[in-house]
């Protein structure tokens, strides 16, 4: 077998593993936020996959290691997402700001019952494991404050503290998870424009600026 046939032997098989941890967080996620992380047992997650045990035991060592790789989804995922947007200097403070809240609310959004689990359940991860959570949530707002330092330098912000607000907005969009009903009266993109509406009157953007943005993630 040729080396090239190895690498894509080997990518395959990596692509079938991610998958089936994949399933394994999106069910066990589904119990935890239904019935909570005490009360579900491997054995039901492995009914509800229709596998056995020792399947599980494959990908995860234990259901704390699973809980721990749900709990950090959402916040890796906006990280992620948002690295890009940070990045690019071509576009304003106001712009990368508006852009960001969209991506991470659509996160927030297709990841909402991993981060409610991890409001929940934090208290059930080991030390290690939720501080280092707590430390890929800090360099976001990190991130997001060194943005509102850059919209303070160009006039486009006017802020007291960025890493306070950055804090905020944090919160602001974290909430969102904690209360959003697929199906609901408010739309995802009601809520993202109204969420966007909020952030930029926190920061006291250009309301000229933030009216098109508004508007933009309303289309």
């Amino acid at each position: 077998m040729t080396a090239a046939a190895n690498l894509a032997q080997a990518n395959l098989k990596h692509e079938v593993a991610d998958f089936k941890r994949r399933r394994i967080r999106e069910e066990a996620s589904h119990l935890f936020f239904e019935q909570g992380y005490e009360s579900t047992t491997l054995d039901a997650i492995a009914q509800r996959l229709d596998v056995t045990k020792p399947f599980l035991y494959t990908h995860y060592a234990n259901k704390t290691e699973l809980l721990y790789d749900i709990c950090r989804t959402g916040i890796l995922q906006s990280l992620a997402a948002i690295e890009p947007i940070l990045m690019d200097r071509t576009d304003s403070a106001v712009g990368r700001l508006g852009r960001l809240v969209e991506a991470v609310l659509t996160i927030i959004f297709d990841f909402q019952e991993f981060i409610v689990v991890y409001e929940r359940e934090e208290k059930n991860l080991d030390e290690v494991q939720a501080r280092e959570i707590r430390e890929h949530r800090s360099l976001f707002d990190h991130k997001l404050a060194t943005l509102l330092e850059q919209g303070q330098l160009a006039k486009e912000f006017e802020i007291v503290d960025a890493v306070l607000t950055a804090n905020t907005i944090g919160g602001m969009m974290t909430w969102v998870a904690l209360w959003y009903r697929s199906g609901g009266k408010r739309t995802r993109y009601q809520i993202v424009s109204h969420t966007m509406a909020m952030v930029f009157s926190v920061v006291g953007a250009n309301r000229q600026d933030q009216s098109a943005l508004v508007a933009a993630a309303r289309r």
